[in-house]
């Protein structure tokens, strides 16, 4: 399904039913289907709705408009335009910067939000040498699956998977792989997510070396009042990839938790 947000046209994938819904944002070089397996766990209990950021998977791809906050307003749009009356965020790397901004507005409906391997709402600083070798991670097939095999991933995935991985990233537009590591992630948002008033669960992976699990407890934790950490073992930063039915699991119980409260 293709939605209108006040800027572009964002492609989501829906499934489901039930409340609270779940809303799930993925990562820089992934897409929607990054969450096909920890959905597939879920959508029997919650309505999911998965979202193609603008430039990944089959949204849009207007030539400017990649900061967090223009990835914040094309999720809130599509929340508004779905109608959800209660939802839960769930933002991987990327996404999960994202989810953080917009749960710092206070929007109406929401009631929890997940972290997933998620990127500090502080500037992720690197050398120059090491940006632009990023900035060119997804220029080839070989360069995706060295990034794949040597920073992304802690476990070997199906070949599917691998396949899916290495499509989605050659399939971003070059303005939407170029706007992260050159832009977005120097965004400081800090200010803002203290003002989030939700529960907030982070989920790291023990293997994660891209947001690694030192990181989060520095950089975020002490940011969210209440926020609190679990640790997928021996799982790197593709967690909904390498462990769908253990992240699923968590959900679920932080959901749970949300509900009986």
């Amino acid at each position: 399904m293709d939605i209108r947000t006040r800027a572009t046209t964002i492609h989501v994938r829906e499934r489901g039913s039930g409340e609270p819904a779940l809303v799930f944002l993925h990562y820089w070089g992934g897409s929607s289907r990054t969450w096909d397996a920890v959905v597939g766990e879920l959508s029997s209990a919650h309505r999911s709705i998965a979202v193609d950021h603008r430039g990944w998977g089959n949204s849009a791809a207007p030539e400017q408009g990649y900061t967090i906050a223009d990835l914040a307003n094309d999720a809130h749009d599509v929340i508004e335009a779905l109608k959800l009356s209660r939802y839960v965020l769930v933002g991987h790397s990327m996404g999960g910067k994202v989810a953080q901004l917009l749960a710092s507005r206070r929007p109406e409906g929401l009631q929890g939000v997940v972290l997933v391997a998620p990127s500090p709402p502080s500037p992720m600083v690197l050398p120059d040498e090491q940006r632009a070798a990023m900035a060119a991670a997804y220029d080839s097939r070989e360069s995706i699956e060295w990034v794949l095999d040597n920073v992304l991933s802690a476990n070997p995935l199906t070949p599917a998977l691998r396949e899916q991985v290495i499509a989605d990233s050659l399939r971003g537009a070059p303005q939407a792989r170029a706007a992260w590591p050159n832009a977005a992630m120097l965004e400081d948002i800090t200010h803002e997510v203290s003002s989030i008033n939700v529960p907030v669960l982070v989920v790291a992976g023990e293997l994660d070396q891209v947001d690694r699990v030192d990181t989060l407890r520095a950089e975020l934790l002490p940011r969210i009042a209440g926020s609190r950490l679990q640790v997928l073992a021996g799982t790197g930063h593709l967690s909904p990839l390498e462990a769908p039915s253990a992240l699923a699991a968590i959900i679920r119980q932080f959901v749970g938790e949300l509900g009986a409260s």
